[in-house]
C-alpha cells in the first residue's frame, strides 16, 4: 500500500516503515515527534486506487521525526558574462528533516 502525499508544496511517494526527506519543518519540530500530513492526493491499496478531487477523505500520513536539521549537498551558481568582466560565484544549501512513516491510513 502506497499514498501520494502533499507535503508543503511537494509531492512524495509515501509507504510504510520507508524514509523521506522533506522540507525543513522549523525549529519547533524535535527528533521523536509525530507529525501528520492529510493532504492525500491518491492512495492504492493493492490494486484498489482512490484518486482525490483534491484530496482523499480520511486519508492521512503518520511519520515521526528521525533527524530535525539535515543539510543537503552544496549547489554551486556561478553567473558569467564573456568578455564584461562580470562574474559571479554563489553557493546554496538547502535544509531538510528526515521522518520515517509510521502509518498509512487511507
Amino acid at each position: 500500500m502506497f499514498v501520494i502525499v502533499e507535503i508543503q508544496g511537494q509531492q512524495f511517494k509515501a509507504e510504510k516503515d520507508k524514509f523521506l526527506y522533506v522540507h525543513y519543518l522549523g525549529e519547533n519540530v524535535k527528533e521523536g515527534d509525530k507529525v501528520e500530513f492529510d493532504r492525500v492526493l491518491l492512495a492504492d491499496a493493492d490494486g484498489d486506487v482512490k484518486v482525490g478531487a483534491p484530496t482523499v477523505e480520511g486519508a492521512k500520513v503518520v511519520c515521526e521525526v528521525a533527524v530535525p536539521l539535515v543539510k543537503g549537498d552544496k549547489v554551486i551558481v556561478f553567473k558569467k558574462k564573456r568578455r564584461k568582466g562580470y562574474r559571479v560565484k554563489n553557493g546554496h544549501r538547502q535544509y531538510f528533516t528526515k521522518v520515517v512513516i509510521k502509518d498509512v491510513i487511507a
